[in-house]
């Protein structure tokens, strides 16, 4: 899984500018949360078996809690940890928390 890092309000500013011509995908991350780092798991190893072909940024949702609230509130998703957000020509098309959160439940959300 190639994780690309999301680290601050320029970086999102660039990725939405970019939202029209390509699908991404971020996962926030709770470094301290069990839960989280179980997600974070199943979340690799589901992408790798599902063969998902979408940039996917890890976000540090500690590191960078006002960055994770403007994602919130711009792509109108209530804020969750952890939680995958998919989206597709500037809208979200899949979003899920905790042991919810699946990349073959994405993958086919970008199909739609």
């Amino acid at each position: 899984m190639a994780w690309k890092t999301i680290e601050s309000i320029a970086a999102f500013e660039d990725l939405s500018h970019q939202a029209s011509t390509h699908s991404y995908a971020i996962f926030k991350h709770s470094t301290t949360c069990p839960v989280s780092a179980a997600a974070k798991r199943r979340l690799e190893i589901e992408w790798e078996k599902e063969s998902v072909n979408l940039e996917i940024y890890y976000l540090d949702l500690l590191a960078n809690r006002p960055l994770s609230n403007l994602i919130a509130e711009r792509l109108e998703v209530v804020h969750q940890s952890p939680q995958l957000i998919v989206v597709k020509d500037g809208k979200v098309v899949y979003h899920a928390s905790h042991l919810s959160i699946s990349a073959s439940k994405a993958a086919k959300a970008l199909e739609s």
